[in-house]
């Protein structure tokens, strides 16, 4: 059986898109000296008509205060992590978080009880542009921890097959979210590619250290609903357009026709709060 971290490695280096890996460079770009990697994630990778979507990327930097050149910014980023971002180029739109290498490392973990960044590189990712091979390596590494960890905290029933620990895994992440997933969400991530999550499972399962803790599912429920809010807060300030983005989420998802008011502009922050119920209604919020 081959271990987690080739595993991840060699999935990491599958090839993508030349759009894709156009637009991470051109990410890494906006950041020069500070950039480390980028990595591509998300529905997106499953879909070979990219036009019209918004692709998901995570910048991996090397320190917030050297990636910013305003202070609140690395603040926000720091205390509150990720700061996302719109990004547009070769046609295509797409938005990107952005994570220090300490950080990613960290939030793939189980040193951390919230889900986001674990449950999301669990699953399929591509490495589509690192600065150099130490760089590639540091984030193959985080990457390789987002598994254990996620069977970890699920913990293994009596009897229960590998496939069906992880659909069950993905169901308890999707709990601690705002917006309620259907019954089948889980289920359809794993048998999009069920020879992936079984051997990806086998090695994962062998990394978890003997005793690691599993459960406390209903404190990361707590938590995980209460940051999602404030995390879209401050979106509300840090992504340009951020209130215009909330009001997009909400007429996509929900089939309304939202429009943004002068005073919505004005107060970003109040006009997400008040923004927030109406999205978690729509079922926009993930």
């Amino acid at each position: 059986m081959r271990d987690i971290a080739s595993l991840v490695r060699e999935e990491l280096a599958l090839p993508v898109d030349p759009r894709v890996a156009a637009m991470a460079a051109a990410i890494a770009a906006r950041y020069p000296g500070s950039a480390r990697a980028v990595l591509f994630y998300g529905s997106c990778l499953r879909e070979t008509q990219l036009d019209g979507l918004m692709l998901d990327f995570y910048l991996i930097v090397s320190d917030y205060g050297d990636a910013y050149p305003k202070r609140w910014m690395a603040f926000a980023n720091r205390l509150i992590p990720p700061n996302v971002f719109p990004f547009q180029a070769g046609g295509l739109m797409a938005k990107y978080a952005v994570l220090s290498e300490s950080d990613f490392h960290r939030l793939n973990g189980p040193e951390t009880r919230n889900v986001s960044v674990w449950a999301r590189f669990a699953q399929p990712s591509r490495l589509v542009w690192a600065v150099d091979d130490t760089a590639r390596d540091k984030a193959a590494a985080a990457v390789a921890r987002a598994a254990p960890t996620l069977l970890a905290a699920a913990g293994r029933l009596g009897g229960e097959s590998i496939l069906d620990w992880w659909r069950r895994a993905f169901s308890l992440t999707y709990s601690v979210e705002l917006r309620a997933e259907r019954a089948s969400r889980a289920q359809s991530v794993v048998d999009a590619d069920p020879d992936r999550y079984r051997d990806f499972g086998e090695a994962a399962a062998a990394a978890i250290p003997v005793g690691a803790p599993s459960g406390g599912w209903t404190r990361r429920r707590i938590e995980g609903k209460a940051l999602s809010i404030v995390r879209l807060a401050k979106a509300s300030l840090t992504y340009a357009g951020g209130i215009d983005y909330l009001a997009w989420k909400i007429n996509r998802h929900a089939g309304t026709k939202i429009e943004i008011k002068p005073w919505q502009r004005r107060w970003p922050l109040l006009a997400a709060l008040t923004l927030v119920p109406r999205l978690m209604r729509s079922g926009a919020i993930r």
